[in-house]
């Protein structure tokens, strides 16, 4: 990972934040020794975005219960 002076941080910062969305972070230095991480937040994930469920079910298992339900209904 890279690490910025806070003059080139402040002169590439277009840069720097693109860097960071790629990277995950952005380290920049000050003269007096201070350490600064850009880092981008997390986006709010959908209510609809799930994760899926293993049910260990082959894809003959699928076909056959769609089937058993068409000719139930």
């Amino acid at each position: 990972m890279d690490v910025y002076t806070f003059s080139e941080a402040r002169q590439q910062l277009a840069t720097l934040l693109e860097r960071a969305s790629k990277e995950g972070e952005v380290r920049i230095k000050r003269r007096d020794g201070q350490t600064f991480v850009i880092k981008p937040i997390q986006s709010i994930k959908s209510p609809l975005d799930v994760s899926g469920v293993n049910l260990n079910l082959s894809t003959d298992d699928i076909v056959n219960t769609i089937r058993e339900m068409r000719e139930r209904y």
